[in-house]
């Protein structure tokens, strides 16, 4: 892969403020201070909030609690999205801090998958690598690697270590030279508009007469409506971890350098905001 460590090291260290509030009809025992955190844009909502739930749980009877979600204006937050996705598609264009809604009781069931623990979010996390290695590299590239590779990146996430991820997912980015890009480009394009969760398909990052496709050419096949203008002015925003990337930058660029730790690109179609 080029090597940009830099965009790599912004991407992984992207932070958003986030202030979280108990939800008004939790029963407390005293008054529930907000809480506030910086959150990894790269993380799972569920794995960085056990200081969330502990802070509320002090003010709050045993029997009160049961499992934890999240939820802003009025949308329960799916933990299975990367954080950086949900506030793009969901917050994008509000002031910060993000203002999220803490829940205790009233699991939205149809809305949300349970997060019983971290092993929960360890085998998501797991299957969508592997499902983006299936469609890089047909799967040779994580088939080959050890255990404890999977186990370190992993820990990486985890534990918010960027050079213990890196070291084992640069493989991951490699491709051989003859190829100029993998064999498909993981990538889910999510929609602020519609119910559908996400469009996926498959889509290479090489044209047949060796051009690189761009993000304009992947948006033109697979979601025209997104780069669709109304009178000369473009209706939609198109998000990757909270930057708008030029619609001519080659897409296996974007893989390699813009892709969450599970390896997807996760793009955001949100409608341009009216000021």
């Amino acid at each position: 892969m080029t090597d940009d460590k830099d965009v790599l090291r912004d991407v992984w260290f992207g932070r958003i403020p986030t202030c979280f509030t108990l939800y008004q009809d939790e029963i407390t025992e005293r008054e529930a201070e907000p809480y506030y955190l910086l959150l990894p844009r790269v993380s799972y909502l569920t794995l960085v909030t056990d200081k969330v739930k502990k802070h509320f749980q002090k003010v709050m009877r045993q029997e009160d609690i049961s499992e934890i979600w999240f939820e802003y204006e009025g949308t329960p937050l799916k933990w299975h999205y990367p954080i950086g996705l949900l506030f793009d598609l969901l917050a994008s264009n509000t002031a910060l801090p993000w203002n999220i809604t803490v829940h205790f009781k009233s699991f939205p069931e149809k809305d949300l998958l349970h997060c019983p623990s971290k092993d929960t979010i360890e085998a998501h996390f797991m299957s969508c690598m592997k499902e983006a290695d299936a469609l890089k590299h047909k799967s040779q590239v994580i088939n080959e690697m050890q255990k404890k590779d999977h186990k370190q990146l992993w820990m990486g996430l985890q534990n918010d270590k960027f050079d213990q991820f890196w070291a084992i997912n640069r493989k991951l980015m490699e491709y051989p030279a003859e190829d100029n890009g993998f064999r498909y480009i993981p990538f889910r394009i999510y929609q602020a508009t519609t119910e559908r969760p996400f469009i996926q398909k498959l889509f290479r990052p090489v044209a047949a007469d060796g051009q690189l496709h761009t993000l304009g050419d992947l948006l033109k096949e697979v979601c025209p409506s997104a780069i669709t203008t109304e009178d000369g002015i473009k209706k939609n925003q198109i998000m990757i971890h909270g930057i708008e990337p030029m619609l001519e930058t080659p897409l296996q660029w974007l893989s390699e350098h813009l892709s969450y730790p599970d390896n997807f690109l996760h793009i955001s179609i949100i409608p341009q905001p009216t000021d």
